[in-house]
């Protein structure tokens, strides 16, 4: 991304779902991680547009979406106050190395500030050496103190029957 670049962000618009679906799917092979992806157009349509729980922009140059992320609002009761999580962040390959991420996380950061939320947060695989050295040049702390758990699938519906 050279100065003279036009860069503009876009939210995601309900017509935008199989767009979406796409970086997600580009997303996840670079993960290795395809085979996982269940998502469609609908649900996106569904959870994205009609529930609003999440939020997307693309990062466009001269009208061509590059990238694109995808948050939702998260709450620090350590805070008191709302924070956005970024779920998902993904330039196309031949944009890479251009601007166009951190392009994308400064938008994200003037989109918390501007919403006052207290902190801007997301989840790295630990063999992407590539994005964490990204990420600590950006001034990002690594929350080594942390560890991620879930349940999910038949493991939350049977949590959900479990005996007391």
């Amino acid at each position: 991304m050279t100065e003279d670049s036009n860069i503009t962000f876009r939210y995601a618009e309900e017509k935008d779902c199989s767009l979406i679906l796409t970086f997600i799917r580009e997303l996840a092979t670079y993960e290795k991680m395809l085979d996982e992806v269940v998502a469609t157009e609908e649900l996106l349509k569904e959870w994205i547009f009609e529930k609003k729980k999440a939020e997307c922009i693309f990062a466009c140059e001269n009208g061509k979406e590059v990238g694109f992320a995808l948050f939702f609002h998260n709450f620090s009761t350590f805070l008191g106050r709302a924070g956005i999580y970024l779920e998902d962040l993904f330039v196309l390959p031949e944009y890479r190395g251009k601007g166009y991420g951190k392009a994308i996380l400064k938008e994200l950061a003037r989109i918390a500030v501007e919403r006052k939320c207290g902190r801007l947060e997301w989840w790295c695989l630990d063999w992407n050496k590539p994005s964490i050295d990204f990420y600590l040049s950006l001034g990002a702390e690594q929350m080594s103190d942390w560890t991620v758990y879930r349940i999910a699938g038949d493991t939350l519906k049977e949590l959900t029957e479990a005996k007391s």
